[in-house]
């Protein structure tokens, strides 16, 4: 694999200057409020056709800036369907009924999966500290699905689940690709998975071209949120941030998604801010937490989330 895509063996081992740490802060900002955008199109747009607009509009801008991938290119369609059309098609779904502030935490059980995944296939050890951290982080997302307002909502949430699953296996495939940088796969991945995307939705979904034509602003604004602010300047900063760091000096920052996810559903989308919301969500990051500071190789950077 290349420098660009494996940055803890190019990065150096300086401390972050002040004006990287607000890029950092500022990159977890525009994650974190993208369950609240997204959530916001999803009210007027069907799941699946908002996530293929959001990939066509990622492949556009991405792809002149994308390197041939010789010899890679049936990974990369493999991952195109795993992470761009399973992982995104099931959690755009669950995202369209569960509450913002439920799935950005929920989605953080993507980092266990991870190395759970990690133990099986990569004969990562686990170790008692990181299976202490996995087991938190789950009863964190048991003790929010207890609550009375996700009565009704255990499919939806189920949905999210499984996309944590689903990108815990794309990560693995991504870790075993060989020179290809996270714009490239990024991009190539757009391609190959919007008409895959647009098929699904054709299939599966009604009412596109109807909901396209009563969209208002902020449905067009979410789907340019996503492929502009979240994909190609946040993961564009991340990837430079990474090729200049060690992954553990800003890999531990990810917990903020999850925080600033909350507070995007609390602020902007009027969710309650309950006492099993704040304990679970405490207890998960707290989980997530413990796995990432022990390994935090387990997880591939190059892999989007949301």
């Amino acid at each position: 694999m290349s420098d660009a895509a494996k940055p803890t063996e190019a990065a150096t081992e300086m401390p972050l200057t002040p004006l990287h740490l607000l890029l950092v802060l500022g990159i977890m900002i525009l994650w974190g409020l993208n369950f609240a955008v997204a959530k916001i199109g999803l009210l007027q747009i069907p799941p699946i056709f908002l996530v293929a607009c959001r990939f066509l509009l990622v492949a556009v801008l991405l792809l002149p800036f994308a390197k041939r991938s010789h010899g890679q290119w049936g990974a990369i369609f493999a991952i195109a369907v795993v992470l761009g059309l399973l992982h995104f098609s099931f959690m755009f779904n669950g995202l369209k009924t569960v509450d913002a502030a439920t799935a950005a935490i929920t989605i953080q059980l993507q980092v266990p999966f991870a190395s759970l995944l990690a133990a099986i296939f990569f004969k990562d050890k686990l170790g008692w500290r990181r299976a202490l951290g996995m087991a938190i982080a789950f009863l964190g997302v048991a003790v929010i699905a207890g609550e009375p307002r996700l009565d009704g909502q255990y499919l939806a949430l189920s949905f999210v689940l499984t996309a944590c699953f689903i990108w815990s296996i794309a990560n693995v495939m991504i870790k075993r690709l060989k020179d290809v940088d996270g714009i490239t796969l990024n991009a190539w991945m757009a391609v190959f998975a919007t008409p895959l995307l647009f098929a699904a939705s054709a299939v599966l979904e009604d009412g596109q071209i109807e909901a396209v034509r009563q969209a208002d602003f902020w449905a067009y604004f979410a789907v340019v949120y996503q492929a502009v602010a979240v994909v190609v300047i946040g993961y564009g900063c991340w990837y430079w941030l990474l090729q200049r760091y060690q992954m553990n000096q800003v890999m531990s920052a990810t917990l903020l998604v999850p925080l600033f996810g909350v507070l995007s559903g609390v602020v902007f989308l009027g969710e309650e801010l309950t006492v099993n919301l704040i304990s679970g969500g405490l207890m998960t990051i707290a989980g997530v937490g413990i796995i990432i500071l022990r390994r935090p190789k387990i997880t591939a950077p190059e892999a989007e989330r949301l």
